[in-house]
């Protein structure tokens, strides 16, 4: 095992990239509880803002979580209609990935929802 440092720097817990216009990104170091989404999905040119939403809130779920559409409508004011929508959406664009019998439960509203990333991408 490594010895400790004790004269080395601490991690910086914040990083602030300054600029004149647009953006200001502040990054702090976050150990736990913390998602990583690729910019292939954050910024898709063709998904809509509420397919990006959910499919980064669905990554941010532990390993094996349930997660069904009626479930997601319980949990986000969205509704049933647009949270199908954003799945079919982020299924076009190959991100979803749907569960075994998906299609004859989606009118139940209870399809399993997986997500992967496509293949290609960037």
């Amino acid at each position: 095992m490594a010895e400790q440092q004790l004269n080395a720097p601490p991690r910086a817990l914040s990083v602030v990239h300054e600029t004149t216009t647009g953006v200001i990104q502040v990054r702090e170091h976050q150990p736990d509880r913390y998602t990583i989404a690729g910019n292939h999905l954050a910024q898709h040119a063709e998904l809509s803002l509420t397919a990006i939403g959910l499919a980064t809130y669905i990554l941010s779920l532990p390993d094996g979580s349930q997660v069904d559409i009626r479930t997601l409508a319980e949990r986000f004011p969205e509704g049933r209609d647009r949270i199908t929508a954003a799945l079919k959406e982020l299924e076009e664009h190959g991100y979803r990935a749907a569960g075994p019998g998906a299609y004859a439960q989606r009118a139940a509203g209870d399809a399993d929802v997986r997500l992967r990333r496509p293949r290609g991408s960037a």
